[in-house]
């Protein structure tokens, strides 16, 4: 399926567009790196160092709509969190230590990359799904608009109002960065190896993926998950690249050559820190505890899914894709209930496959 590209201008009150260079829509993978695989052998470290990386995250207040309304917690330990990249609509960084501009203005800012991951109660598995940019839902005083608009409307607090209103999930913890964290993080590590199927150009930036494997440094890695034009399913691809990004960072960080290296693993740990923004009950004895949790997930631990589509249309000027919400409820329930295992197994789910991708 093809998903459209806008044709025309915004709606009025959507936040003006970013350079096309910075439309990046993977810095959220960059959180879900640093924040959740703080694990296995990476947990020495992170002890010995931890005040240093505790300074280096930047915290929300108040990122958290009001009480109120709000969908109950998860059963037991199981987690839901919303990772979001901004599309940073400024010329200094609005994420991590940093940052010289605001996190949020009004119309400055929106959610190019939105996912929730779900961690499960024991902890062994993680469980990723992408919510296209461009799907049309309802934002509280609003009306219907893109997603990614939420952020630009009412900042965190709306933007996990509008993810909880759509899914019936609730948010218990809240991660942003803009895109300067994924080339830094990715060049700490010394590049990340992606596999492409087929051989694909890149008309925005007058370049060619050739089928195969390719290894990226942190600006390769920034063509590689923004493409969107000429892959066959548009965005819908371009999530599919995010995700491989992410399992191949990932599998990076806990390989035997970077937990060995102690300053190869400082460095990374040292770069995702700076880049994010989190919530304010992530303390440091929270990450400290997820660190231990997650110590024996690996990246085939990680599963990755998108939000079921119905298809793509326009409204007024601008693209959209359509959220199917009969075939998204399962799914939703099943983040909520800490069961995500049986709706992959008899409800009709399916993962992405992301070894491989267009």
């Amino acid at each position: 399926m093809s998903v459209p590209t806008d044709t025309g201008g915004l709606e009025p009150g959507d936040a003006p567009r970013a350079p096309r260079r910075r439309r990046v829509l993977i810095r959220v993978v960059i959180a879900a790196a640093a924040l959740m695989l703080l694990a296995g052998g990476a947990t020495g470290l992170f002890f010995e160092r931890q005040r240093t990386y505790d300074r280096n995250i930047q915290r929300i207040p108040g990122a958290f709509p009001a009480e109120a309304g709000r969908p109950v917690r998860a059963p037991g330990r199981a987690e839901n969190w919303l990772l979001v990249g901004s599309d940073r609509r400024a010329d200094q960084a609005t994420t991590g230590r940093d940052a010289n501009e605001p996190l949020w203005r009004y119309g400055a800012q929106r959610a190019d990359t939105i996912m929730l991951v779900h961690l499960p109660v024991d902890r062994d598995r993680a469980y990723l799904v992408s919510f296209p940019r461009d799907s049309w839902v309802p934002i509280q005083g609003y009306g219907n608009a893109k997603i990614n608009a939420a952020l630009s409307f009412g900042g965190p607090p709306l933007l996990i109002a509008t993810i909880e209103r759509l899914t019936g999930v609730r948010v218990d913890h809240f991660a942003i960065l803009d895109f300067e964290g994924l080339r830094s993080m990715t060049d700490a590590l010394g590049g990340v190896d992606v596999r492409v199927a087929r051989t694909v150009g890149d008309p925005a930036r007058n370049g060619v993926w050739p089928a195969g494997t390719h290894h990226l440094d942190g600006a390769r890695a920034l063509d590689f998950v923004r493409q969107r034009y000429n892959l066959p399913g548009g965005d819908l691809d371009r999530i599919k690249r995010q995700q491989a990004f992410l399992k191949a960072l990932a599998g990076r960080v806990v390989d035997t050559g970077t937990l060995a290296n102690p300053l190869k693993l400082n460095a990374f740990l040292e770069a995702s820190t700076k880049a994010v923004s989190v919530d304010e009950s992530l303390t440091i004895s929270r990450l400290r505890s997820l660190a231990l949790q997650l110590r024996s997930v690996r990246a085939g631990d990680i599963v990755f899914m998108t939000a079921p589509i119905a298809g793509t249309g326009t409204e007024g000027r601008q693209s959209v894709v359509y959220l199917d919400r009969a075939k998204g409820q399962p799914l939703y329930r099943a983040l909520g209930a800490d069961a995500v295992e049986g709706y992959l197994a008899g409800a009709g789910g399916s993962a992405n496959q992301v070894d491989e991708v267009r």
